[in-house]
């Protein structure tokens, strides 16, 4: 019983710390393989996994409280339902045999929670590190955290404990946070929806256009605003756009919301004084509060579409909101080898918890790992 609660201890301890939202302690998660591995039981092992995952994910019941204008306990019921799989998974898949196999199976185990379909709820991945201890290594620098984690996973793991901390007290002392490219600007809005489903009312257009032609003033020429900053996309809100935008040598990238025949595409919208263009339809929006397939109403997922874009004659990698927490997304973007990162989202709806924190920093890590520079606008 004190090993076991040993283990669920430090498990919680290495998701709340590896994922507070400092960027610098990302690779504190790189200790969860061997916590996993070296659990005395399969049920151990299980209660590791939800115990590090629901301490990285502890911003969830107050985000969906709040999202829902519901009772904590509707939170707190998803909360454990996302963690449900994550924990199926390396409960199945952990061994009480050592050797060679058990780390192929912490290799499976990370490999399905990071694609779809388990990828979808595959958030607080010890991969994301990468960028931190290995930057601008690329897929390299992936390669080898991937072998570090594996390794983690076998009586080696002291060995590859103090590989990994030599490699992130390097890359600490001479950290800094991947920036914007000289012109570009992301726009950081306060909007509040209070009611899920509230979108961009006229005066919330009129207030986002002043802070537009404020960022022209200053220099800005491409500019980046949060995710929905432009609220449903139509004719009007189009019309009313392109005449604000006459005249300004701008390029504008917002996101908004464009209806289909089954429900919605959550987008980034490209604008300039001469018309407007859809640059990308999410390729993963949050599940359940916005990706419901068992019923039409809600955005569509695109997958694997569209994994990058093209904006100021810059190929861009671009990040909506829940896509800056799971893995394949970004990886399949950087197979096109785009320019920079460009990272929005809305997080109304997360009040004082870390979760928007946490979007960033996996932002950062990616952006550092791929040597790119780094675009991010959010609305809180």
């Amino acid at each position: 019983m004190v090993t076991a609660a040993m283990f669920l201890a430090a498990a919680a301890g290495v998701g709340a710390f590896g994922w507070s939202g400092e960027v610098l302690l990302l690779p504190i998660a790189c200790l969860f393989p061997a916590l996993w591995a070296f659990a005395p039981t399969r049920l151990v092992a299980g209660m590791v996994s939800m115990a590090y995952f629901m301490a990285a994910s502890r911003g969830l019941p107050n985000g969906v409280s709040i999202f829902y204008a519901s009772d904590i306990w509707v939170g707190l019921g998803l909360w454990i339902a996302a963690s449900l799989l994550f924990v199926a998974v390396h409960t199945v898949l952990w061994s009480p045999k050592p050797g060679w196999h058990r780390p192929l199976r912490y290799l499976f185990a990370a490999t399905l929670m990071s694609v779809p379909p388990l990828g979808i709820v595959g958030w607080a991945s010890p991969i994301t590190p990468a960028g931190v201890l290995f930057p601008g290594w690329g897929w390299g620098g992936l390669a080898i955290t991937a072998a570090g984690l594996t390794v983690m996973s076998t009586r080696a793991w002291p060995l590859a404990t103090v590989a990994m901390g030599v490699a992130f007290a390097l890359s600490a002392i001479t950290w800094t946070d991947p920036a914007a490219p000289k012109g570009w600007v992301g726009i950081d809005t306060t909007f509040d929806y209070q009611v899920a489903g509230n979108h961009a009312d006229y005066e919330q257009h009129m207030e986002t256009i002043a802070l537009v032609r404020r960022a022209a003033e200053d220099g800005a020429t491409t500019i980046i605003l949060p995710e929905s900053a432009l609220g449903i996309w139509t004719p009007t809100a189009e019309r009313l756009w392109t005449r604000n935008l006459v005249g300004l040598d701008v390029v504008v990238a917002g996101g908004a919301v464009v209806i289909n025949e089954s429900g919605y595409d959550n987008v980034m919208i490209e604008l300039t004084g001469e018309g407007t263009r859809i640059l990308y339809r999410e390729r993963m929006p949050v599940p359940v509060s916005m990706w419901r397939p068992w019923e039409e109403g809600g955005a569509t997922a695109q997958f694997f579409g569209n994994p990058t874009g093209r904006i100021a004659g810059t190929s861009i990698a671009p990040l909506i909101c829940y896509e800056q927490l799971i893995v394949w997304p970004i990886l399949q973007s950087m197979l096109l080898r785009p320019d920079l990162i460009v990272a929005t989202g809305n997080g109304w709806w997360t009040g004082d918890t870390n979760i928007v924190p946490i979007q960033k920093a996996s932002a950062r890590a990616w952006a550092a790992l791929f040597g790119l520079r780094l675009v991010i606008a959010f609305n809180t």
